[in-house]
């Protein structure tokens, strides 16, 4: 073993104390001490570009590490995937395939996000590349690196265990659940009153019908091994456009108009001159299919303090607006957070039946409307109210219903943006949270055992739940809530 691997080792060791070291377990610790060269040096490369990025402080945590095998990373729904990938070479093959590209995507943002000079950012992307195929294409070999991949490929919950035994969860859960249940009532008195519109304004997509043929999209999309709908750049596009929702913000001051996000010289902040929307793909299972979903985030400046107090203010506040397809293309149900993971509000539609919560105390499914079914040429209007950005009510508008047009843009710009000065950051901190957005509320609700509640968070560190466990994007969540119509020719 060189000294020069000693030493990075014992870089990248100290600097992911908190993991273990989980990256250099077996396979990989095989891979370094390698007689084949190439093998010997990605592996060397792997431990290097970790210790810089962890010194840096520049790690995307969207999605979850693999230990012993650096150059994958695992989302909730491919972990979902894995017994089937256990029973299927195939599947298996294909599953590694998609670890191995959620870790380049990321890798590449935590090489554009280092300091300038630290190394060849085009160079080192590629490199990166290449000794992740390699690697994997070893490892997919070796039937115990397979099984290896298939017991850790699983993402860990966003909750403490440690938090919640030291808050004595088991009997605070009670009185944090009534706290849910008397704003849960709040709500629906908010949704039975008509909207204020008197200073709201709409704001709408860009005009796009919705494509002829979505049910052929999604169907030829998700012709492969884990059955996966993956439409085409093009086409998830069109998608995007075509399902967007219309937003209609009571506007009081500044903090109510929604923008891009900007580093500016204080830090991160919004730009309401620029309407910008982000947006990305995301999937859910539903018995033996994974149904397409569509996510779309917009951003305000700050959640200003209220006449009870600031509890709950702070810079940066947001809106999550997500539709779940059904293989026809007909929305199935919508659901909504903040980005903070707070307030998850389900809509269904005719075609979802909503399920009985197995546990009266947990927060299950809090649906306070329904909406239609939502034919072509339709959309949701989305009613914001004005400083707390809560949505007040869902309705539904067809044609161009507002001049004022926002801009759809992917939510990975998110994850390396051009600072102020020089050099390029993520939105996001290493630990998926947005650095100057914590709430007084986490002093609060820390025996809930969710790290900063109330914190702006990254997409897939979105705890939704104060009492129970859940997430914004468990593959299981729709399942376990709902009873789906995916067919509409079937009651």
């Amino acid at each position: 073993m060189s000294a020069r691997w000693r030493r990075l080792a014992a870089a990248g060791c100290a600097a992911l104390l908190l993991a273990g070291c989980a990256s250099l377990e077996a396979p990989f610790s095989r891979h370094l001490e390698s007689a084949d060269a190439r093998a010997h040096d990605c592996a060397e490369w792997f431990v290097g570009l970790d210790a810089r990025v962890a010194e840096a402080g520049v790690g995307d945590a969207q999605d979850a590490r693999v230990a012993g095998f650096p150059y994958l990373r695992a989302s909730r729904l491919l972990a979902a995937l894995r017994p089937l990938a256990e029973a299927n070479d195939q599947a298996l093959q294909a599953l590694a395939e998609r670890m191995l590209a959620l870790d380049q995507e990321a890798r590449r943002y935590e090489i554009m996000n280092l300091p300038p000079g630290r190394l060849a950012e085009g160079e080192a992307i590629e490199r990166t590349r290449q000794c992740g195929q390699l690697l994997r294409g070893i490892d997919m070999a070796v039937p115990e690196a397979r099984r290896a991949l298939l017991e850790r490929a699983h993402v860990p919950d966003d909750y403490s265990t440690a938090s919640r035994v030291l808050g004595l969860y088991a009997l605070t859960r009670f009185a944090f659940a009534s706290g849910v249940r008397r704003n849960e009532a709040e709500m629906r008195e908010a949704f039975a009153r008509e909207p204020a519109t008197a200073a709201a304004i709409r704001y709408a997509p860009p005009p796009v019908p919705r494509p002829a043929r979505v049910a052929a999209i999604l169907e030829n999309s998700a012709a492969n091994p884990l059955g996966i709908p993956e439409p085409s750049e093009r086409e998830l596009a069109d998608l995007l456009a075509a399902y967007a929702p219309s937003f209609e913000v009571g506007v009081k001051a500044d903090f109510d108009r929604f923008g891009a996000l900007r580093w500016m010289r204080t830090g991160l902040g919004v730009d309401a001159g620029d309407l910008a929307v982000y947006t990305h793909p995301a999937w859910t299972r539903y018995r033996d299919r994974v149904l397409l979903q569509l996510v779309y985030t917009i951003w305000f400046p700050e959640r200003p303090p209220e006449a009870g107090g600031e509890l709950y203010a702070g810079r940066l506040d947001g809106l999550v607006w997500r539709v779940t397809l059904a293989p026809d293309g007909e929305p199935l149900l919508y659901d909504s957070i903040h980005p903070c993971g707070c307030y998850h509000i389900f809509f269904p539609t005719p075609r979802a039946r909503p399920l009985p919560a197995p546990d009266a105390t947990e927060e299950w499914m809090f649906a306070p409307q329904s909406l239609p079914r939502i034919a072509p040429g339709e959309r949701p209007v989305v009613y914001i109210a004005s400083g707390t950005h809560y949505i007040e009510r869902v309705g539904v508008t067809r044609g161009s219903d507002s001049l004022a047009r926002y801009e759809l843009r992917p939510y990975n710009e998110l994850r390396s943006m051009q600072r102020f000065g020089p050099g390029r950051a993520g939105a996001f901190g290493d630990v998926g949270l947005v650095a100057g957005s914590e709430r007084p509320e986490r002093f609060l609700f820390w025996p809930m055992g969710i790290a900063s509640a109330g914190a702006m968070r990254q997409w897939g560190r979105h705890a939704t739940a104060f009492v129970g466990r859940r997430h914004f994007d468990d593959a299981d969540l729709i399942e376990k809530r709902f009873s789906l119509q995916l067919d509409a020719d079937t009651p």
